[in-house]
């Protein structure tokens, strides 16, 4: 299956401010989109999506019928909406307000005002997302790798799991926290863990150092998703073991150079 091309893609921008509207879909055509549509509130939002679904909802963080938390929560829990992928964009800068959306889903969050490099790593990341693309490892067959997914974010695990089944990896096993990891480690072998950071119970950290002290494992590959900023936590992770870390939200493309880099060596 090819890649889709940026003026491909249908894009529904969701902002109530007339001159951020015009910028937002000035910044788009310049990337090649054509097909975009607008609204200026959630209910007209939604009214549209009924309609037609677009590839892409760019939205901006507060209304006055809602936030923009509200539209997410609602694609993502509606199975004929689910393949419609999530942009923010807002000049919200605080890590913590922002923390939700990167659990809940998005597949970019934009600053205002943006550039052309941050919306084209977000149209990418869509694109990614829509397309599939396998991985062509020279000394492994992807189709019968054992993966390995921990998180207790449940729309944090389907991004995932969407993400690395385009790239061709089929064997894939989830647990919603490190301690069903462990359980679940200690029954079946694996070839890759892809674990969150923040889990309640058990973990990413305390999963990374059972696996490299105390399982039949040791040696397994581990991809650590993280939105985490605090540097000192980060450096307690690389020394536990953690073979590479990726950020909130999961970039495709990103995934799939680190994949390469620790699987093909």
């Amino acid at each position: 299956m090819s890649a889709l091309l940026p003026s491909e893609l249908s894009i529904l921008l969701v902002e109530p401010s007339d001159t951020q509207r015009k910028i937002i879909c000035s910044r788009l055509t310049h990337e090649g989109i054509c097909n975009i549509q607008t609204a200026t509130s959630l209910t007209e939002a939604q009214t549209i999506i009924s309609r037609h679904h677009p590839d892409l909802v760019a939205s901006a963080m507060h209304f006055e019928d809602g936030t923009a938390l509200d539209l997410l929560k609602q694609l993502k829990e509606t199975d004929e909406y689910r393949e419609i992928q999530f942009m923010l964009v807002s000049s919200e800068c605080r890590r913590e307000q922002l923390e939700v959306y990167r659990q809940s889903g998005v597949v970019s969050i934009l600053p205002k005002p943006f550039s052309s490099e941050h919306l084209g790593k977000a149209l990418n990341a869509t694109i990614d997302l829509l397309s599939q693309d396998e991985l062509d490892l020279s000394h492994f067959d992807v189709h019968s790798l054992r993966v390995l997914v921990v998180d207790d974010s449940k729309m944090a695990r389907k991004i995932i799991r969407r993400t690395i089944s385009n790239l061709g990896l089929q064997l894939i096993t989830e647990a919603v926290d490190g301690a069903e990891a462990i359980e679940i480690m200690k029954l079946n072998m694996f070839d890759l863990v892809i674990t969150d950071y923040n889990m309640p119970s058990v973990d990413g950290l305390a999963l990374t150092q059972f696996i490299r002290n105390h399982s039949q494992q040791s040696h397994i590959p581990i991809l650590m998703v993280s939105s985490e900023a605090n540097d000192a936590h980060l450096s307690n992770v690389s020394q536990a073991g953690v073979n590479a870390l990726c950020d909130k939200p999961f970039e495709p493309q990103i995934v799939k150079q680190i994949l390469y880099q620790l699987l093909d060596e």
